[in-house]
């Protein structure tokens, strides 16, 4: 599972599986806690972090919406830039 960016202690990465299924999501890991969020409209569709840092991921998702729908289309694996 390719790592796309690292922020604030949060990793996230997507999946490049034919078998991956919808909608498209990626996955962000923050200590022990994991959680698969919906790349449109931000919402964890499975697992669970703390609220700080999926506030933090929520905006990184908005900031990078284009760009993981078509990483999620395509397979074409590239890294984003982190949070600020």
């Amino acid at each position: 599972m390719p790592t796309l960016a690292r922020f604030y202690g949060i990793v996230i990465r997507m999946y490049f599986l034919q078998a991956e299924h919808n909608p498209p999501h990626i996955h962000a890991i923050y200590g022990e806690d994991v959680a698969a969020f919906n790349i449109r409209n931000g919402e964890i569709i499975d697992g669970d972090l703390p609220a700080r840092a999926a506030d933090l991921v929520r905006e990184w998702i908005s900031k990078n919406e284009r760009d993981l729908l078509e990483m999620w289309e395509t397979q074409e694996f590239k890294k984003l830039d982190p949070l600020d």
